[in-house]
């Protein structure tokens, strides 16, 4: 009995907590155009956006014992392989495909904010970009 009661008050409290955002979320208005590129915030952010597309690619590019690289999940593929688990394999063999896909992507991303740090930095009052 008292599970049921657990979850006949957990069942209550997530419909409460839904009822009371419902009015805020009608509340909202939609919001005008953009008007301008955004130039100022991506000056500002770009130091911490360039550390961490870098970051990415150095774990990508890591050896197999790097979490997250592409060398340690071709041998998770191998591993699956030469242990028969086929579905396994395949999933990861899926993964590892798309993770080598973000490569080039990255690797344009990286190109791309070296060309925005240089405009940065040439913009009046901007503060020096590092990177």
């Amino acid at each position: 009995m008292p599970s049921n009661r657990k979850a006949v008050v957990a069942a209550l409290a997530l419909a409460g907590s839904l009822l009371a955002v419902a009015p805020a979320q009608a509340d909202t208005k939609p919001t005008s155009a953009p008007t301008g590129d955004g130039a100022k915030s991506i000056c500002k952010r770009l130091p911490k956006t360039q550390e961490h597309v870098a970051a990415a690619l150095t774990r990508l590019n890591g050896d197999a014992t790097v979490r997250g690289s592409v060398a340690r999940l071709e041998q998770r593929v191998a591993n699956a392989k030469s242990a028969g688990h086929t579905e396994i394999q395949t999933l990861l063999n899926d993964r590892l495909t798309h993770r080598k896909s973000l490569l080039p992507t990255l690797q344009t991303r990286q190109n791309d904010l070296k060309a925005v740090a240089t405009w940065c930095a040439t913009q009046a009052g901007a503060p020096a970009q590092g990177k």
